[in-house]
């Protein structure tokens, strides 16, 4: 028995922390435990154990009178998560790229490419759709699955943020592309692990200085 309500519990997680990322639910709107455990067809134990694991994540709180309440995604959490990921991310960097190909660093060349024909469109959203693809491309390699884990669940973050509280800084684009060559060299030339670490620690940490500077 107690599988088949782990089962119910994760299926609930899954499906509210996906609406909560795309938007589907808005920050500040009330999720109820009843409707939802309806139209999963479970009880309310099960609802309620991932309800707990979201406002774990930060990503609903309880409110006395309300009940669970979707949170925003404040200005200090978006950069407070750049900054981790700015750690995590030249690490995997570092990481994957003695796992790496020829092929591999090719397919970066294109991605990179693309974006900068999404530029030249104003297509910012396609932009940043290739910006992620360009960056996991290179993960995919890395022999660390929870680093690459909780790298996922960041940019998953971000997106939120993108999606309903800050809106992209075009400005960063064109310097993003740059950098990204620059990652791609380092790559191709098979540099120091020290090297690449530290230019894609600060690649992140210049898409948190965009943002500081966007006003």
């Amino acid at each position: 028995m107690k599988p088949k309500i782990m089962n119910k519990s994760k299926y609930a997680y899954d499906l509210l922390r996906s609406r909560i990322l795309d938007g589907t639910y808005s920050p500040g709107q009330r999720i109820i435990l009843d409707q939802f455990a309806k139209e999963v067809g479970s009880s309310h134990i099960p609802v309620r154990e991932a309800m707990r694991r979201l406002e774990s994540d930060q990503l609903i709180e309880y409110k006395s009178n309300v009940g669970a309440v979707v949170l925003s995604i404040d200005e200090k959490v978006y950069k407070e998560t750049l900054q981790l990921l700015a750690v995590l991310e030249g690490y995997a960097t570092a990481s994957s790229a003695s796992h790496m190909k020829e092929k591999d660093i090719h397919k970066l060349i294109e991605i990179n490419d693309e974006m900068n024909e999404c530029l030249l469109k104003y297509d910012f959203n396609t932009f940043s759709d290739l910006n992620k693809k360009f960056h996991f491309a290179i993960y995919s390699h890395c022999p660390n699955t929870l680093l690459i884990s909780n790298i996922e669940q960041l940019w998953e973050r971000l997106d939120t943020v993108r999606n309903t509280n800050f809106s992209f800084f075009p400005m960063r684009a064109p310097h993003s592309i740059k950098e990204h060559i620059e990652i791609i060299e380092l790559l191709k030339h098979q540099a120091s692990i020290i090297d690449l670490e530290t230019t894609a620690r600060q690649h992140k940490l210049n898409t948190l200085s965009a943002f500081e500077n966007r006003n």
